[in-house]
């Protein structure tokens, strides 16, 4: 039985002659490179953002629906898992605020070289770390 593929990368030219089309290679073929890394993390802390503002309006709602709506939401948002969701929004929004100031540098022509564009990775990385700590060193100091 013949391989499918082989059916697939035949096609034609727009004169009418046949031509055989390249297979695009799979992703097991592709090491992971720190562009596409990045680009994936920040396509997934931008769906997280969304996601996280549904906490944050369901907590915002609550406060102005009167004290019992309000006390269940800052019960679930004060719980070990609504702090654990209210972490990984911090720091997806940290990601992404930084992620994007290394896209608008990137419009202007600055950062393409894969040696600018590998450290700016990393400067992304830490400033979100750092700034996801301090958010919650100062968030934590004031709630307790």
């Amino acid at each position: 039985m013949p391989d499918v593929r082989d059916a697939l990368s035949i096609g034609k030219r727009s004169d009418g002659s046949l031509v055989r089309r390249p297979l695009s290679p799979h992703l097991q073929i592709y090491k992971p490179q720190v562009s596409s890394a990045t680009s994936i993390i920040n396509r997934v802390t931008g769906i997280a953002l969304s996601v996280g503002l549904i906490l944050m309006v369901w907590w915002l709602v609550a406060a102005a629906s009167g004290p019992k709506s309000f006390a269940t939401a800052q019960g679930f948002v004060g719980s070990p898992i609504g702090l654990i969701l209210m972490f990984g929004w911090t720091l997806a929004l940290w990601y992404h605020f930084f992620n994007g100031i290394r896209h608008l540098l990137w419009d202007i022509g600055w950062g393409f070289e894969i040696k600018t564009s590998h450290q700016t990775a990393m400067i992304v990385v830490a400033a979100t770390v750092v700034m996801t700590v301090i958010c919650w060193i100062i968030g934590l100091a004031v709630w307790l």
